[in-house]
């Protein structure tokens, strides 16, 4: 796969789960989330099944770091 894809989608879920919502920045936003999930889908199409698997990770914190800031 592509390795500036899966960076750049874990880059993209740190950016959004670090820096936003714990009063450094300010709160996460659609915006954020969605640039977030276009970066891991990118890297969906050109990845190894052991990459798949830690996109899905990098999924579900992204999920669960934007319910918890709900």
């Amino acid at each position: 796969m592509n390795r500036n894809l899966f960076e750049n989608a874990r880059e993209a879920v740190n950016r959004f789960t670090q820096n936003r919502g714990e009063g450094r920045q300010a709160p996460a936003n659609k915006e954020d989330m969605q640039a977030a999930k276009q970066a891991i889908q990118s890297a969906y199409s050109q990845c190894s099944q052991q990459e798949k698997q830690q996109l899905q990770q990098l999924e579900q914190e992204l999920e669960s770091h934007h319910n918890n800031l709900r």
